[in-house]
């Protein structure tokens, strides 16, 4: 073989590499074969390039299957349903016998067919029409051109040139996927692992008290000024299991980030996302709140926002999996019920801000930089702003009657009384339960005719509220009104007829009409 056949092969494959962006995934020993994968390509996303003297139509058949067989495997290994191979034969001649027949239709593995090899010859009396073929197969023009003599020179520098970017570019390739080595990531899973052990020895990780204690969301508490209560809950888990989740996602998708965007990029990403998580959390869920899910989604942002600036890169080593991994999770978040949806979607937004923000270690795109950040001061701010906003303070009872009943259990009844006064002023529709809470508060503070009006309005909201009889009942033997006292002590007997206090009281009132001659 002339170095002519050698020359083409560097040629197609320097082109391929360099212009094209393949790169290499196999290189046989004797450098006479490559395997060359671009999966983007839809149309060739292997290239197989064979410098090899074909003479014979069965032999190039024979060639042909053992690529098709190779192909097979290399499909498993990808996880491709399909897979398309272009398969290059550089011969100084075709084969001397029939062979065009070998080459008009592509071929298909036997074993499901599967994998398919469409093949081309770039031989001596046929090159011209071999290149034609090869070039609109991949999309641009012939990359060979014909010249007088090719010296073994001139192929050497070729294959060195070629070698080296193929190099270069699993170099290139190295620096952008690990740019430092984990850290924050495992700090942060043995912070929240601590963090939940301290809860469990002080009132138990799924204690209201306990997390509201130590700096849940509660939205009622944000509002008195408890601004911390966007950051702390990053670090508190609901039970065991949302430790355990939450810690494995945070291990695999934690690790990915931290080693694209280097140790102090991470952690900013992965605490701001955690602070938008629950920012959005605060606009539209009322629920006490906890968990590292919204930065963890974050991470999901930040590898999203990779995949917008280094598409190739991302959809050949993460891109689908990444994609059905977050799908499923979003599915899952949706249609789980006690899930904080809008943390989750708060979270993967500030995650991909924050990544826009910082960007990717040893590179600089200022303008692009300064944008992300001014887009994520706006949108925050006006997050919080909305948060505190009549409107939305208003559709927060759960949030209130939360911190009301942590003030009452600390028996701070002052401030539960103006939380649950400011409510009611602002909601358009206070049930049941706000009136309650707020008619004990007013027994405890002594106004004791403001609290039979809250209870009144309770009752009549919900008849059946069994508790709000009851103290009613005693109220109005405060103000010697037996009668009324023995009605509503009777409903909430009636209502609860097993429930002792109730019908003590009951007993009690009846001894009291009794003793003042009033009897039954």
């Amino acid at each position: 073989m002339s170095n002519k056949e050698e020359y083409i092969f560097w040629s197609l494959a320097n082109t391929c590499i360099t212009d094209l962006g393949y790169r290499i995934i196999q290189m046989f020993e004797n450098q006479k074969e490559l395997w060359l994968e671009k999966l983007e390509n839809k149309t060739a996303p292997i290239i197989r390039l064979k410098q090899e003297n074909v003479d014979w139509s069965n032999e190039l058949q024979r060639n042909i299957e053992f690529t098709a067989a190779n192909g097979e495997r290399v499909r498993r290994q990808l996880n491709r349903r399909e897979l398309e191979i272009l398969n290059i034969y550089i011969s100084e001649y075709p084969p001397v016998d029939e062979y065009e027949f070998r080459l008009e239709k592509p071929y298909l593995h036997t074993e499901g067919n599967k994998t398919i090899v469409s093949s081309i010859l770039l031989a001596q009396g046929i090159m011209e029409k071999g290149f034609e073929r090869l070039s609109g197969r991949l999309g641009t023009a012939a990359p060979f051109q014909e010249a007088g003599e090719y010296t073994e020179y001139d192929v050497q520098i070729l294959k060195q040139q070629t070698l080296a970017a193929a190099v270069n570019q699993v170099k290139a390739e190295r620096d952008i996927l690990f740019n430092s080595k984990p850290f924050f990531t495992y700090a942060l899973i043995f912070i929240q692992a601590a963090v939940f052990l301290w809860l469990q020895l002080n009132g138990g990780s799924t204690n209201s008290s306990t997390l509201i204690k130590y700096g849940a969301k509660v939205n009622q508490l944000i509002y008195d000024g408890q601004w911390w209560r966007f950051f702390t809950p990053i670090f508190l888990h609901i039970g065991f299991l949302h430790l355990a989740l939450n810690s494995f996602a945070l291990y695999f998708l934690g690790t990915a980030v931290e080693r694209i965007y280097g140790n102090t990029r991470f952690l900013f990403i992965y605490l701001f996302a955690g602070v938008t998580g629950f920012i959005a959390s605060f606009i539209f869920s009322p629920n006490l709140s906890a968990g590292a899910s919204g930065a963890i989604y974050g991470c999901f942002g930040a590898l999203l926002y990779f995949g917008v600036i280094h598409p190739k890169l991302f959809s050949r080593t993460m891109g689908m999996n990444l994609l059905v991994v977050l799908g499923i999770n979003l599915v899952f978040s949706f249609t789980a019920q006690s899930v904080d949806n809008a943390g989750h979607l708060g979270g993967l937004a500030g995650g991909f801000l924050a990544a826009g923000v910082v960007y990717f270690p040893k590179k600089k795109k200022f303008i692009l930089q300064l944008i992300f950040l001014i887009l994520s001061a706006a949108i925050t701010w006006g997050a919080i702003s909305y948060g505190f906003s009549p409107y939305v303070k208003s559709q927060n009872e759960p949030s209130t009657l939360l911190a009301a009943q942590e003030y009452i259990k600390q028996h701070d009844y002052d401030q539960a009384y103006r939380i649950l006064k400011e409510y009611e002023k602002n909601a358009a529709e206070p049930t049941d339960k706000t009136y309650f809470l707020l008619s004990y508060t007013e027994i405890k503070k002594g106004m004791l005719n403001d609290a039979k009006l809250h209870l009144q309005k309770s009752v009549k909201l919900n008849p059946e509220f069994h508790e709000a009889y009851y103290n009613l009942a005693l109220i109005n033997l405060e103000e010697n009104d037996l009668e009324e006292a023995k009605m509503n002590a009777k409903k909430a007997a009636k209502l609860q007829p097993n429930h002792k206090p109730y019908t003590d009281l009951v007993h009690e009132i009846n001894q009291h009409l009794q003793s003042s001659g009033a009897g039954e």
